[in-house]
């Protein structure tokens, strides 16, 4: 592969949807875009870079796509998700008044089981918020792992990984040899294609914004980016949940570190005093 065949491609990965690649993620091209030169009769990563030096849109999005990490698992990590049972919902269904609609945004979406372990929370702690509405949405750059959220049909693997036996009996049906999980659920969260790098603005205010394991892929100049159109998206008082091994510090300043929790984030300038009363209801196991 020539230098400039990488320049291209690296290029339309980093204006495209923000995925930074050096040198030495080769290897990570030449795996993942394989099935693409295939279906397109082209012979090797030159020839793929030719077409998206003139400008094809088809091929350009299934470079974007292949490149996309669509890594997700049911409840992944689980500390987070508790944060949001026993801490964040006490916390914001104090905070807002009788009938205000509470909205969560998966960011990165992907096949959508983070969207459905917090439908399954809000499930279960649905008496504790008293009737009061939640709105998911989910949003991805891909539009395969989005339609396999919508469908909400998962494999035997799949539901294996990180879901308590006693949701996926409770939640889930046996589909052949798959699962499907249950049109409550599915009711409860919505999915569109969305780019962090676009005017996020559309897609309206949110009260939690879960953005995990995407930040790890971005340049330091693309992370405050997206940091700062994500923080316009937020009420004062809402958090923001990253994954274990990203961080807001020496990136942006719109954010600081929830006390004794890693990955939680709240507005820079928020004071609030956080609840400490969790919801009455069934645990995660």
């Amino acid at each position: 592969m020539t230098p400039q065949s990488f320049d291209t491609l690296a290029t339309l990965l980093r204006n495209s949807s923000g995925l930074s690649i050096g040198p030495d993620k080769l290897y990570l091209l030449e795996t993942r875009l394989t099935p693409l030169m295939r279906a397109h009769g082209l012979a090797d990563l030159d020839a793929l870079a030719g077409k998206v030096r003139l400008g094809a849109p088809t091929i350009e999005r299934g470079v974007v796509e292949a490149m996309t990490t669509n890594e997700s698992s049911f409840f992944r990590d689980e500390r987070p998700f508790n944060y949001v049972r026993t801490q964040a919902l006490p916390r914001l269904h104090a905070a807002r008044p009788a009938g205000a609609k509470l909205r969560i945004w998966s960011a990165a979406a992907s096949t959508g089981q983070e969207a459905y372990s917090l439908a399954m929370i809000l499930s279960e702690t649905r008496a504790a918020l008293g009737g009061r509405e939640v709105e998911i949405v989910g949003t991805d750059i891909a539009r395969e792992p989005l339609a396999r959220a919508r469908e909400g049909i998962y494999s035997q693997f799949e539901v294996q990984r990180g879901l308590p036996v006693t949701m996926l009996v409770k939640y889930f049906k046996k589909d052949g040899s798959n699962w499907r999980i249950a049109d409550s659920l599915r009711a409860m969260a919505s999915f569109r294609e969305w780019n962090l790098l676009g005017d996020l603005r559309p897609l309206g205010m949110f009260d939690m914004v879960f953005c995990r394991n995407v930040l790890i892929y971005f340049d330091s100049p693309t992370k405050a980016k997206v940091l700062a159109a994500i923080a316009k998206q937020m009420a004062p008082d809402a958090l923001l949940f990253l994954g274990g091994a990203e961080t807001v510090l020496g990136v942006s300043d719109k954010f600081a570190p929830l006390l004794g929790e890693r990955g939680v984030y709240t507005h820079a300038a928020t004071t609030a005093p956080l609840a400490s009363r969790p919801f009455a209801g069934a645990s995660m196991r």
